[in-house]
């Protein structure tokens, strides 16, 4: 089969090979893929990456095999899928609790952006427990996850303060739920009760000193690349709770619950940019130099 391999001499760090077809174990369906979507943390960006790696986390298609244990979706069923490598290739083999149905009306493209980015802004706002009325700031909320958390912490009942890095950034935020669109702590109009936190560095330092008393921050990115100085006061004077989340893994329930949102016209996908996977090069460069707004997804075939 095709796949994007890593190449640390061509664009992006990606090209096309052809590599081994996957093996899928007795509870593991064979998809044929049709469409993946491009995350930062996944894409090669050094030679630490080895070459010939297959990356992918998220990608969407049609059951080619089901699971030789008789569970999990049958052959030519639509799905959307997740796992910590192999995605961008002609074939996946995936779990079946790694995966969810797609109704005809739920694109491949849409249905792609959901795994990572989907599924950390939804736990990373149940870990920081947002309900009604509370004030929810996310930074980095032009980016994929920050998107999607804009929109799930809007359905939650939260006012959300959306923090991008220039005003251009944010354009589609309010549309998407946002109450106020903002570049830096000092645009502020009240203290925050939840963060979410896609950046670190120095804005994550400032905006500890605008949080609400009893407040949380979850950090679940460091965009920025930059240290971020954290002084004991900034916990203690208001009883701040700071939590590092990462979460993946037994997704089927929350893909299936993203699905519904993007079926029902809760939630969209936010697709910046599709392109035919023989420009991931390209895409992949586009993503690194912050050049996409929501996601970037790549057709295969």
């Amino acid at each position: 089969m095709r796949a994007l391999v890593v190449d640390h001499a061509a664009p992006g760090q990606l090209a096309l090979a052809t590599v081994p077809d996957p093996d899928p174990g007795p509870d593991d369906v064979l998809v044929r893929v049709a469409a993946v979507s491009l995350n930062y943390g996944e894409l090669p960006r050094s030679s630490g990456v080895a070459a010939g790696t297959v990356p992918g986390w998220d990608a969407a298609g049609v059951v080619e095999r089901a699971a030789a244990s008789g569970t999990g979706p049958k052959a030519g069923t639509r799905v959307v899928t997740w796992g910590w490598t192999g995605g961008w290739a002609e074939l996946r083999a995936v779990p079946v609790g790694e995966l969810a149905v797609l109704p005809d009306s739920v694109g491949f493209d849409e249905a792609a952006t959901l795994p990572v980015a989907g599924i950390t802004a939804l736990r990373a706002l149940r870990k920081a427990g947002v309900r009604p009325g509370l004030r929810v700031g996310i930074t980095g909320a032009s980016g994929g996850v920050g998107r999607f958390a804009v929109q799930l912490a809007r359905l939650s009942g939260a006012e959300v303060y959306a923090l991008v890095g220039n005003p251009a950034r944010g354009e589609g935020l309010t549309a998407l739920g946002a109450a106020h669109v903002v570049t830096g702590a000092d645009e502020l109009d009240a203290p925050l009760d939840v963060l979410l936190d896609n950046v670190a560095g120095p804005q994550l330092t400032e905006l500890l000193d605008h949080m609400a008393r009893d407040g949380v921050v979850v950090s679940i990115g460091s965009a920025s690349g930059a240290p971020t100085a954290l002084r004991p006061s900034h916990l203690l004077a208001n009883r701040l709770t700071l939590v590092g989340y990462q979460d993946a893994g037994d997704s089927a329930a929350d893909l299936a619950h993203l699905v519904d949102l993007l079926e029902q016209g809760r939630l969209r996908a936010s697709v910046d940019r599709v392109d035919d996977w023989k420009a991931a090069g390209d895409a992949a460069t586009a993503l690194l130099e912050r050049r996409v707004r929501g996601k970037a997804v790549l057709t295969v075939g």
